[in-house]
Formats: C-alpha cells, structure tokens, sequence
C-alpha cells in the first residue's frame, strides 16, 4: 500500500486579520512566504489557556505549521518571530497598522506567493515600531510603495502620460502622477515643487529613514502628498480604505 502524502506544511508570515468563527474558534487571515494569503482555522484558541491564541494577534510575525483543509486549513502550531505587541497596545499606531494590513488584504491573492508585498508590509509594520511619532507619513508611504508592488506606481520625475522628463507641475490621481502642460487637463492639479518632491519620497522603494524628516520640515506638502497618496490608491485599486480614516490628516484630495 503506499504511504500516504502527507498535508501539513509550514511556513512563515504575518497575521492580516482575525474573526470569530463558533465559541472558541478563530478564522485567521495570513500572508505567508511560501504561500501568499491564506485563511485558517485556528482550533479552541479563545478558550482561557490556550497556548497559541496569544500568538495569532494582528500585526504578528509567526512560524506556522497548518496543515491543508478542504476549504479552509487548519493551524497545528505557532511559534512567535515577532509578536509587534507594541502596534496593539497603541490605539494611533493600531490605526496605522490597520490600514496596512487592510490594504495588504485587499491587493493580495488567496495562494499566490508574493514576496515584494509580504516584503513591504513586514518594513511598513517596522518602521512604525521603531519610530511611532511618525505614524501618519509611514502609513501614507507604505500605500503608495504597496501600490507600486501590485503594478500601479505613481510617476513623479517625467509626465505620466507622455513620459516628457520633469519636473512637472501638474499632479493627477486618474493619471497617475505629475504630468506636463500639454497632458494635464480639466481637475488636474497645480501643485508646488516641494509636494511633487513628498510625493517622490513617499513612493521611493528605499529607506524609510527620510520620511520622519519630510513630516518635520515640510509638513504641508507631507499633508498634500498624503491626501493624494490616499485618493491615488483608492481610486486605482477602486477600493475606499475604511481604516484610514483614523489617521487621516490630509486636506482631502480632488480626484483629478
């Protein structure tokens, strides 16, 4: 007779969200290395004393054994990598992390390994513990970097439209990004050098180490730029981000 296969695996990731499921069960919602979003049963965790439960918070960076279900898998153990406790006992930086694991949610597909993604959030999440009084500018930069991940980045150093190098003055969220004289139309916006310059900043897949320094010094062109960064996403992905509200500084922006 041959052996049977076996269904378990393991691999590692972040808790995107978590939901009741009966009296003491839990549906968890993952981003994995190996197998990109997946959604689990994890058994009896709300009963006092479980040994896991505690481990399976949003925003926890884990090592996991599941093993495969007929619609749903099964989560056998969890091993705690880093449990960002801080991002929860917080209610601005709960916030900030919310919109990131909604967006991450959104954009992810359910089996489909992505890295770049698992990647950005894992720095957003970071970057937020290790610096919590720049919040806002982190979450307004991860939206952007995460959108550029799922093949909608946004164009500052020529026009959008007609690739003319810049810089340019016009900004547009249906566009894409700065746009020249002859490309910008009807609602596009004029916006001043030093808001193209945040927007640039929040787009830039490097270092997230300028970004505290763009919200001090400049913080009304930080504010422009991350209300355009909002409008861009949520008008790109045809999505309104629910948790953003919470942390939302930004003027609002003419979707143009």
């Amino acid at each position: 007779m041959a052996a049977a296969v076996s269904r378990a695996y393991r691999d590692r990731g972040i808790v995107l969200r978590t939901h009741r499921l009966g009296e003491t069960d839990r549906i968890v919602t993952f981003l994995l290395e190996g197998r990109g979003k997946v959604r689990a049963v994890a058994k009896g965790v709300r009963r006092p004393g479980s040994r896991i439960g505690a481990r399976l918070e949003p925003f926890s960076h884990v090592d996991l054994e599941l093993h495969e279900g007929r619609s749903l898998d099964i989560v056998r153990q969890v091993e705690s990598i880093d449990t960002n406790e801080a991002l929860r006992r917080d209610d601005r930086l709960h916030a900030a992390a919310s919109v990131m694991v909604e967006l991450v949610d959104t954009v992810a597909t359910e089996g489909q390994r992505d890295p770049a993604l698992l990647l950005q959030l894992r720095a957003g999440l970071a970057a937020l513990v290790a610096d919590p009084e720049s919040a806002a500018v982190f979450v307004d930069a991860f939206l952007l970097r995460a959108a550029s991940v799922v093949g909608f980045p946004v164009l500052t150093g020529a026009c959008a439209r007609c690739r003319t190098p810049g810089p340019h003055p016009w900004l547009s969220v249906v566009g894409g990004g700065t746009l020249c004289d002859d490309c910008a139309g009807e609602g596009t916006r004029r916006v001043e050098v030093d808001v193209v310059e945040a927007v640039r900043l929040l787009g830039d897949d490097g270092s997230w180490q300028a970004l505290p320094e763009l919200a001090r010094e400049r913080p009304d062109a930080r504010a422009t730029a991350g209300s355009y960064a909002r409008a861009f996403v949520e008008h790109h992905l045809d999505r309104r981000l629910r948790s953003y509200d919470a942390v939302d500084r930004g003027s609002g922006w003419a979707r143009g």
